[in-house]
């Protein structure tokens, strides 16, 4: 009597924990009283290395502009993950290494991007399968266009 109840009792916790909401976080970890005491004209680069660490990453251009990136993500069992929240804090600096301004950006940033197919399209002829894996039979050692010989006299 207690075997079929087990049973089902088990399989309904495997059924039931497909809907667990996993979360996940990318990126740097958000100190709030940190990031607020960054102030443009009073920090430079030392003292923002000091403060929150290495940039998550860092321009090559202009002043070699430093970014924050934050991002917590959930989704259910085998779903594509989906941003929760997100927090990008772009930090400038003039010429003489001093903060020049502190901007902050977050879920209005993010790019849904939906590719068209699967496949690039390109130009020229289309070829299956079949025709990729037979299609040079014939043509290694012919002589002519297309044949690549590469003889003596050939080049």
């Amino acid at each position: 009597m207690r075997q079929p109840f087990l049973i089902v009792a088990l399989a309904a916790g495997i059924a039931l924990s497909g809907c667990t909401s996993l979360r996940s976080h990318q990126g740097y970890i958000v100190d709030a009283d940190l990031v607020n005491a960054i102030q443009p004209g009073v920090d430079n680069r030392e003292s923002v290395l000091a403060t929150l660490g290495h940039p998550t990453f860092a321009a090559q251009f202009n002043q070699g502009d430093w970014y924050y990136i934050s991002r917590d993500s959930r989704n259910y069992a085998y779903n594509k993950p989906k941003a929760h929240d997100q927090l990008t804090m772009q930090i400038s600096f003039d010429r003489n290494g001093n903060v020049s301004a502190v901007r902050r950006s977050g879920m209005d940033q993010i790019a849904d991007i939906t590719p068209m197919k699967k496949t690039t399209p390109t130009l020229g002829r289309r070829r299956g399968f079949f025709q990729d894996l037979f299609g040079n039979i014939g043509t290694v050692g012919a002589m002519g266009p297309g044949g690549g010989g590469g003889g003596r006299d050939t080049p």
